[in-house]
Order: structure tokens, then sequence, then C-alpha cells
């Protein structure tokens, strides 16, 4: 009885580890900042972009991985900066469709990318 609770448990915690994303700010190209100093708000132009990331088999294997740069690639010249930036990741409604008809072969994550595009 023990040896199932502990193979449970185990791909329990497999099954909840799956779909991590990390975000790397290094491969922007421009400096990037989460927050911009107290009383002090960014000023430029806002952007929010959407782009999806795609997992394969529970969220065991990563099949696409949204970018920053290729979402801002048409407002990031003549170096400029991203300030004030927010990351939001999460399942919308047609993408828990999709990993319900898939059985979770295919999970669909939609990742919201916020901030201000300064000068």
């Amino acid at each position: 009885m023990r040896l199932v609770r502990r193979t449970a448990v185990g791909l329990l915690v497999l099954v909840l580890a799956g779909c991590a994303e990390t975000f790397d700010a290094a491969s922007v190209g421009v400096p990037v900042t989460m927050a911009s100093p107290a009383g002090q708000p960014a000023q430029g132009q806002r952007f929010s972009v959407t782009s999806h990331a795609v997992y394969g088999f529970w969220g065991m294997f990563r099949i696409k991985q949204p970018s920053l740069k290729r979402a801002l690639s048409a407002q990031l010249g003549g170096g400029k900066a991203i300030a004030d930036v927010r990351i939001h990741s999460r399942s919308r409604f047609f993408d828990l469709l999709i990993t319900g008809l898939t059985l979770g072969i295919i999970a669909p994550r939609s990742v919201t990318y916020e901030g201000v595009v300064t000068k």
C-alpha cells in the first residue's frame, strides 16, 4: 500500500511540474526592467502582446515557446528599452478545450507581455 501511495505522489508531482515557463530578458537585445523606480512611472509607448506556448504530453515537452523579442521586433528599433514588463501566463477557454480534447497530449497556454517601450 505504501508503494502505491509513493508512486501516486511521484506521478502527481511530475504532472504538476510540467508546463514550466522561463523568460530570459538577456535574449531581447535591449535593456529590460521589470519595474520603474518608485514614484517615477516609465514614459513611452505602452504595449500588450499575446503569444502562445504549446506543450506536449501533459506539459513534459516544450513544443513552442513564446518570444518577447519576436513579439516586439517592430517596436524595438533605435536603441530603445523596455520598462515595467509584466508577463501573464494563463489557460484560456480555447486552451483548456484543446487540452481536454487531446486528453493532455497537446497543452497550449496564452502568454501576454505588457510594458512600456521607452527611448
